[in-house]
């Protein structure tokens, strides 16, 4: 099932989105949905990256000690 969400952009944000949409042949909700899709799988990346700096158990290692296991 699809919602319908209404938001405000500044004008300049509406003409690249337009021109984009134009150039690529898709309506600008197309673009909208995949720009929020794409800023909630960051966004997930994020907290999983900050749970794992906040956990003590996680081991860090040194960028010598990942390159070397890496073969790098």
């Amino acid at each position: 099932m699809k919602a319908t969400v209404s938001i405000r952009l500044p004008e300049e944000l509406t003409k690249n989105l337009d021109d984009i949409a134009k150039e690529t042949e898709r309506p600008r909700s197309f673009h909208i949905q995949k720009a929020i899709e794409t800023y909630i799988e960051d966004f997930a990346d994020l907290r999983i990256a900050i749970d794992r700096l906040r956990n003590p158990k996680d081991e860090v290692i040194s960028s010598k000690e990942l390159r070397k296991s890496l073969g790098i």
